[in-house]
């Protein structure tokens, strides 16, 4: 009998990337593309997703009759059950029946979900947080978004719209958000929020090293890596600035939920994390009540860049059953 495998994919506002898993949840193919080509369509993006598929069974050799799912995320709110992305601030979907869409063309089951719900939820089932019965996660890339295990389960909330604290608003007065808000946590800690800022600075005259990567948006986290190792001052006020903002966030949440653990990942935690840890670590105890804060901790992924792919085949193995 023919070898099973399942297709997970993390969709972000700067990239597509693939993987395929084996019946051993062993990640035996994987592929990297950027999500926008040229245009800003909603069938541009899947025009990508679906090359994405389509090459991986290409190059790995395997046929589709051995895919039993594909299994995606994709940034903002989501109806999971449905499979229809409502509304993403990042990538160009509103109402977008992408279930249907990815269904009539492969022909295999389709599942998804919000990318910082099935990322939190990889590190609970295979990764940092594995054994924990609450788990609030932040994830730090182009945007910020949340996701949160209450009680051994992952928590979506009313159809599917729960824990976009990337949105607390921090600030009623601060920067403009893409979710049309002004304050939000994204706004200030999210790769947007610091390429806003370090634009602004550059804007009035000050150098620096990260002038070039956030000309035409966001820079890439090894841009940034790169600033910090050279002390940018641009560089590292933005950094400053945005873990000060997630750790009023944080204490704020710990405050609220009192979980067992609170995972950071992303893409910048992935290239920065342990600097940026511990400048949370060094603030976070002010936002936090006293009595709650010692049973909390705190803690970057260990996943890396897979958190969100693990937790799209955990999705389609709870859906499977």
């Amino acid at each position: 009998m023919a070898d099973k495998y399942i297709i997970c994919l993390d969709v972000g506002g700067t990239k597509v990337l693939g993987a395929i898993f084996n019946e051993k949840r062993e990640i035996v193919y994987r592929l990297k593309k950027k999500s926008k080509e040229k245009g800003d369509s909603s069938q541009n993006v899947e025009k990508v997703i679906v090359s994405v598929v389509e090459e991986m069974l290409k190059e790995s050799g395997i046929d589709k009759k051995q895919i039993k799912a594909i299994s995606s995320c994709a940034p903002g709110v989501i109806d999971q059950a449905k499979g229809i992305v409502l509304f993403t601030p990042n990538l160009p979907w509103r109402n977008y029946d992408i279930k249907k869409s990815m269904e009539d063309k492969f022909g295999i089951p389709f599942f998804i979900g919000n990318d910082v719900n099935l990322g939190v939820l990889g590190e609970w089932k295979y990764g940092v947080a594995r054994g924990y019965r609450n788990v609030v996660g932040f994830f730090l890339g182009t945007g910020m978004g949340g996701g949160l295990i209450l009680d051994g389960k992952l928590f979506t909330g009313h159809k599917f719209k729960a824990a976009e604290y990337g949105h607390m608003i921090l600030d009623p007065e601060g920067p403009l958000c893409n979710c049309g808000q002004r304050g939000c946590l994204e706004a200030f800690s999210s790769k947007q929020g610091m390429s806003s800022y370090i634009r602004q600075q550059v804007s009035r005259g000050r150098e620096s090293m990260m002038a070039d990567a956030v000309t035409d948006g966001v820079f890439r986290s090894k841009s940034l890596k790169k600033a910090l190792a050279a002390k940018d001052p641009v560089a590292m006020e933005a950094v400053d600035r945005a873990c000060h903002y997630l750790a009023v966030a944080t204490g704020n949440m710990i405050n609220t939920i009192s979980p067992d653990i609170v995972v950071y990942g992303g893409g910048v935690f992935e290239a920065v994390g342990d600097l940026l840890l511990k400048k949370v670590l060094a603030e976070v105890d002010r936002y936090c009540m006293p009595s709650i804060r010692p049973t909390v901790e705190i803690k970057n992924a260990s996943l890396g860049d897979d958190s969100v792919i693990y937790g799209a085949l955990a999705l389609v193995e709870d859906a499977l059953k």
